[in-house]
Parts: C-alpha cells; structure tokens; sequence
C-alpha cells in the first residue's frame, strides 16, 4: 500500500502519514506533485489518496492528477481521505466517483476534521487550544480507523448517496466557479522581499520570481501553502490580509 496526498498546510500530509504508518509500519506517503507518485500508484494495489476538501470538493489539481492519469488507476484499490476545516458532505466521494469511472475499486471514504488553515480568512478561526484539542480528536480518530481497516472494515464516510446529495446542495453548486478550474485570484503585495520560497514550495509551479518579486500564474489550486508559509504574510487568495498562519507543526 501507498498514501498519495495533496497537502497545504501539512493537515493532510499529517493525517495520511500517521494513517498509514499505522496500518503498515513500512508504508510510504508521498506528495502528489512528486515525481514518484505514479510509479508508487503503478507499483501498489492499495491506495490511500489524501487532500484537503475545498466548498464539499477536491482541490482540482487532485481531480486533474486523476484524470491525466486515467490509465494508471484500473484495478488500483482506492481509500480517499478528506480533510477539512469545518463540513464536508461528499468531500471523499467527489475523487470516489471519478476513479470508479477509472476502473478503480473504492475500498472506502474517511473525512478528518482539522484545524482551520484558511490563513486569510477570520472565518473558522480557533484558539491554539481549541486546536489543540481538535487535533487530539483526529488522532484519535485515525488509530480508531487504522484498527477497523487492520480488522477488514474501511469507513464509508462520504462516499454514499446521501452524502453526495448533501454535498451537492449543501457547498458544491453554490460554490460551483471556485472550484471548476485553476484560480488565477492569487494576490501578491508590496511585502514581498522576492525571497522565493513560495516558488520553491508552490506544488503547481505556479509562482515564479521576476525582477526580485514573486508572480502569480493562472494555475494555483488554492491549497494555501505559500500564503501560510510566506515570511511576509504578502500572498492572499480569499481575503485581502493574512490574519493567521497556521500550521500543525506549531500544535506538535
């Protein structure tokens, strides 16, 4: 088996690291942008793929990756597991349905609630022991889970047809034009110093260093990892400031 992930702010790598580390001490998680992933899917039958949920979807570099893919992920048996800040009615089952298209077995769905990592947006924000605390929660939860899929028993969480209803009309539609492709919203302040390492960071390629400054392409797939990692707080997507930066190394 083999964990893929898309991860921002390190929630999903954390979440998907801990998962399979505990069902098989030897398994791999590795970064969807990396140069191993497809090999790694080619090479297991069991796939665990992680990202973090966006208005009851999936980041659509998760769902490009899949469908550029589409030959790699027939027979493959496949665990989605979502992360998300606050609700996710089918955040598993958006990535579920197009690998069943794939020719894909789906083994099961599992959504983790995490800390909210939108960094500028008030919306969602906790104290850093409310954090604390929903972090212990996911713990929890992913030894719970670890020991079910141990025992032969994968969760079904966001991958029914009940879900994808509430999904459907509870985010997804109203949400629809945020989620359809690549953003080209990102913005980038006076603040930036060029130090270049959301270029380095950016799983897209999307940003770019240019006359000592940093700029944004029309690829970004709004995973918020260099608006949470940027020294300057210049990067904004949602909102116009950075009013947090989490990351769940600060919680550890």
């Amino acid at each position: 088996m083999v964990g893929i992930y898309l991860s921002g702010t390190g929630n999903t790598k954390y979440c998907i690291e801990k998962l399979v580390s505990l069902i098989h001490s030897s398994a791999k998680a590795i970064p969807m942008e990396s140069p191993e992933a497809i090999s790694a899917i080619q090479q297991n039958e069991e796939i665990y793929i992680g990202y973090p949920t966006q208005f009851s979807n999936a980041p659509y570099m998760v769902r490009d990756f899949i469908k550029k893919n589409a030959d790699i992920w027939k027979n493959k048996k496949i665990l989605c597991i979502a992360t998300m800040g606050a609700f996710s009615g089918d955040g598993a089952g958006c990535t579920t349905r197009m690998l069943k298209r794939y020719g894909a077995t789906i083994l099961g769905g599992i959504h983790i609630h995490m800390p909210d990592s939108v960094c500028d947006s008030k919306l969602l924000k906790k104290t850093m022991d409310e954090n604390r605390c929903i972090i212990a929660q996911a713990d929890r939860k992913i030894e719970e889970v670890a020991l079910q899929i141990i025992n032969g028993n994968y969760p079904q969480e966001g991958i029914t047809l009940v879900s994808h209803i509430i999904g459907l009309l509870g985010q997804r539609l109203w949400f629809y034009k945020k989620t359809k492709g690549y953003s080209n919203k990102l913005k980038i302040n006076n603040n930036c110093i060029g130090c270049g390492k959301c270029v380095s960071i950016c799983p897209m390629k999307n940003l770019i260093l240019r006359n000592k400054k940093v700029v944004s392409n029309d690829r970004c797939t709004m995973c918020y990892r260099c608006i949470s990692l940027c020294p300057q707080k210049a990067i904004t997507l949602l909102g116009n400031e950075v009013v947090e930066q989490y990351r769940i190394e600060d919680y550890r």
